[in-house]
């Protein structure tokens, strides 16, 4: 699996690498066929009041790609918000690949029953 983090006009501190792993280690352990995670965090300077955290997932698994996006006014409750979509998405697309399988089952029972 390879991983990437990045920071735009922020500078990627150990701290905060070591909190957005932490964060990945919940979502990598539901579905272990991850191929590739961009993790980019931004900070938007649009007015010094209204300054917005911005993190971004991209995950690839096999098959799909999935894109995440979270802003809030803290970069580490963004993450968090971040991680909480991109697990339910991940859970979601799991249990997609597994009912896919059980369908076909399901109707191999029903035709012969």
């Amino acid at each position: 699996m390879n991983l990437t983090i990045s920071g735009h006009h922020l500078e990627v501190t150990p701290a905060l690498r070591e909190y957005v792993l932490n964060k990945l280690d919940r979502v990598t352990r539901h579905f272990d066929q991850v191929v590739d995670i961009n993790v980019l965090l931004t900070v938007e300077k649009k007015k010094e009041k209204e300054r917005r955290q911005r993190a971004e997932v991209t995950l690839r698994v096999k098959g799909r790609d999935i894109f995440v996006e979270q802003a809030n006014e803290d970069l580490y409750a963004a993450i968090d918000q971040l991680m909480d979509k991109l697990d339910r998405q991940v859970v979601r697309h799991k249990d997609r690949l597994q009912d896919h399988h059980h369908h076909g089952a399901k109707r191999l029972d029903a035709s012969t029953g």
